[in-house]
């Protein structure tokens, strides 16, 4: 435990020191090129040298802290982050496939990030500045669009376009010269510095990321999912909450604002001259007095666009006094203006002369808020309202502008989230899992092979997991369970092999004991096991039924055909051993050896639950002298209808009883047995049967040469 603690603590250094390093070599030189005044950023070159042999991760946390620190001393800085992020990306990709998909590709990663910066860069510059960041760019801009003839955009989005390429080429060089210069262990290292475990290689990835995609969805996919989901609602909650708390308070202060300016307007209104104001005008003594002070309170309210005074009657509003404003022409003294919709709720009031809170409209002044503060004469009478308009029409361009810096900033803070997401679960939880999976469905699949068992266990200890966590925790488990269960199987081959052993053996024993009691049959049980093995070899390589002849029913026939003629047991020596020919009541006695095998060792099946081998031996002992045109016994089946085991020990039966000598007959010559046989062929014997027997008389002469000499 204590040294996965210092390989976790060596990781995360080997970390920091690399983003150290590299954020040295972005913000240094981009506070010189501040200092100098240069019309460059040079703030990338630490994030491809870093993305280029650390990986995407450590590149993007370089891409993002250079553009928080240099906003320091670049405001707009923080806004440039996803074109930052974008070239950590491209480096990262340029480390990973650029040798295996060639020069165009690596040259695509180059253009990239020059390209967008300078189209983004403009675009932004632009929608918030309303111009190029640069002064001499601004100069450059203007001097392309006079002199060729192009509009505003495309002539900043040229010369931005050179400014970066100039910009990122010298970056990259500078780049390039560094990653030269660090030695190849080095990389090799740091390139390997995020795995939790046995690096995988390119091929190993993609052979896992393919294997967990085989469901609908994969745990890449729901982390990415979750991540992106989780991500994109924080910024828009966040988003909505700071504009609609923004709205709230410039809306709480306006409207104060505004209530301040129409009381003091209420103030220093004459309401005994009202009536007379409408009806005259400026030649009423006053009035020019009174609209001076009216446009020093409209200049000293924070936001007020219009001030005016009104006076309310049923058909409508007549103006006392009106200040003009840069957009809309002043109402002049006793002109009428109809109610706007958002003040009919409140015109029973205002007719009354009462107070109405502010009241928010878009109507004929545009996007207003608006106070009214009543103006009353000495008996307390309300004659006439003083109104001021708070224009609201700005807050559209601070929404908008608000939006849009949220989207440069989030852009790169989102790829950096995610990417670490991605990272964490990559190399903690997905990289973990699929190895697991793989080595332990490759381990199940090892099947009976103690080698390859072996084998996937000392691959799944080299896996070597150490995410210090509950993974690691099931990988430990899963590492002993995998060796302990390939022990286990050893042990129970070992002992599966005895039993084979001690089963072969008690199966010869018994054949001896027949064959001892017939003095005919010698070696036959050996003759026939290796013509059925003959036989059953030939059936599969020419591809005759296939589906029965597996392995273990090769194995299961061959280790069992000696028992063929166990029921022999029961026949009487007298007609066993004759040396004549039996007649019919012996030959009666003597077919009876089939029915007598079958019920011996259908109770052998009882007694041990059945094996397949026993299960091979009872069909050969009970229907081995059936016949393939249904004439034979003990129930005169026909065709594939008797057991196929019982088929082969049928050719290799007679076969064996022709070429050897008998107490009644010598034996036959190895031409004269084999047209026998090939005479019987689709009468007596299953034809490929045959056919398979005689194609492998090479191997038969061997077995006759071994047991009856040359």
């Amino acid at each position: 435990m204590e040294a996965d603690k210092k390989v976790k603590r060596s990781h995360i250094n080997i970390n920091v020191k690399v983003v150290a390093v590299c954020l040295l070599l972005n913000v240094l030189p981009a506070l010189l090129a501040r200092i100098f005044d240069l019309p460059l950023y040079l703030d990338s070159a630490g994030t491809i040298v870093s993305a280029y042999v650390a990986g995407a991760l450590p590149g993007i946390t370089v891409a993002v802290a250079t553009n928080v620190l240099c906003s320091f001393f670049n405001g707009s800085s923080l806004y440039y982050v996803f074109i930052n992020v974008l070239i950590a990306l491209c480096a990262a990709w340029v480390s990973r496939y650029g040798k295996k998909k060639g020069k165009a590709f690596t040259f695509l990663m180059v253009v990239l990030p020059i390209f967008f910066g300078g189209i983004i860069g403009t675009l932004f510059q632009w929608a918030l500045l309303g111009r190029l960041q640069f002064a001499d760019a601004a100069q450059m801009a203007a001097y392309l669009k006079e002199a060729a003839g192009f509009k505003s955009i495309p002539a900043a989005m040229i010369v931005n376009l050179g400014i970066n390429l100039l910009d990122k080429g010298l970056t990259l060089l500078a780049a390039y010269f560094i990653i030269k210069f660090i030695p190849g262990a080095k990389k090799e290292m740091l390139a390997a510095n995020g795995w939790r475990q046995k690096p995988l290689s390119d091929e190993e990835m993609k052979n896992l990321n393919a294997a967990s995609e085989d469901g609908s969805y994969s745990l890449k996919k729901r982390m990415t999912i979750m991540l992106v989901t989780a991500i994109v609602s924080l910024t828009v909650v966040m988003g909505w909450i700071s504009i609609t708390l923004y709205l709230e308070n410039v809306r709480r202060d306006y409207s104060a604002s505004a209530q301040g300016a129409a009381r003091f307007a209420a103030e220093v209104v004459d309401a005994a001259k009202i009536d007379e104001y409408i009806r005259l005008g400026k030649a009423v003594m006053g009035y020019t007095k009174t609209e001076e002070l009216l446009r020093s309170i409209r200049a000293n309210s924070q936001g007020v666009q219009y001030l005016y005074v009104i006076k309310i009657k049923e058909d409508g509003c007549y103006y006392v006094f009106d200040l003009e404003s840069e957009d809309m022409q002043a109402y002049r003294p006793g002109d009428r203006a109809d109610f706007e919709k958002a003040f009919e709720p409140y015109l029973p009031t205002l007719f009354a002369g009462g107070e109405i809170d502010p009241i928010e409209s878009d109507d004929i002044s545009g996007w207003v808020l608006t106070a009214y503060s009543p103006i009353k004469d000495a008996n307390g009478v309300t004659v006439a309202y003083a109104g001021a308009d708070v224009s609201m029409q700005y807050l559209t361009g601070y929404v908008r502008d608000f939006l849009l810096r949220v989207l440069f900033i989030f852009s790169g803070f989102f790829v950096l989230i995610l990417g670490y997401g991605l990272w964490v679960s990559g190399y903690y939880l997905i990289y973990p899992i699929n190895s697991m999976v793989a080595l332990t469905n490759s381990f199940m699949q090892g099947g009976d092979d103690q080698e390859v068992l072996e084998e996937n266990v000392s691959k799944m200890n080299e896996l070597d997991i150490r995410t210090n966590d509950e993974v690691e925790k099931l990988y430990h488990a899963i590492c002993t369970m995998a060796g302990d269960t390939a022990e286990k199987m050893k042990e129970i081959r070992h002992y599966a092999e005895a039993t084979a052993q001690m089963q072969n053996g008690l199966i010869i024993t018994m054949a001896d004991m027949v064959e001892n009691r017939d003095s005919d049959t010698g070696a036959h049980v050996q003759k026939t096991s290796a013509y059925v093995r003959i036989i059953l070899e030939g059936l599969k390589k020419h591809g005759y039924y296939t589906e029965k002849l597996t392995d273990k029913y090769i194995s299961d026939v061959e280790m069992s055909a000696p028992l063929h003629d166990v029921g022999k047991i029961n026949i009487p020596d007298a007609v066993l051993n004759k040396p004549g020919k039996l007649t019919d009541e012996e030959y009666a006695i003597m077919k009876t050896h089939t029915t007598a095998g079958k019920k011996i060792l259908e109770r052998a099946i009882n007694t041990i639950k059945g094996e397949n081998y026993l299960k091979e031996a009872r069909n050969m002992a009970a229907y081995h002298h059936e016949r393939w045109d249904g004439k034979g016994y003990p129930e005169g089946l026909k065709g594939e209808v008797i057991p196929l085991s019982a088929r082969v020990m049928s050719v290799a039966d007679v076969f064996d009883a022709l070429a050897s000598p008998r107490v009644y007959k010598p034996a036959f010559s190895l031409e004269k047995s084999l047209e026998i046989i090939t005479e019987g062929a689709g009468t007596q014997f299953d034809p490929r049967c045959v056919e398979v027997f005689l194609d492998s008389l090479d191997e038969v002469k061997m077995i006759l040469k071994k047991f009856h000499g040359a």
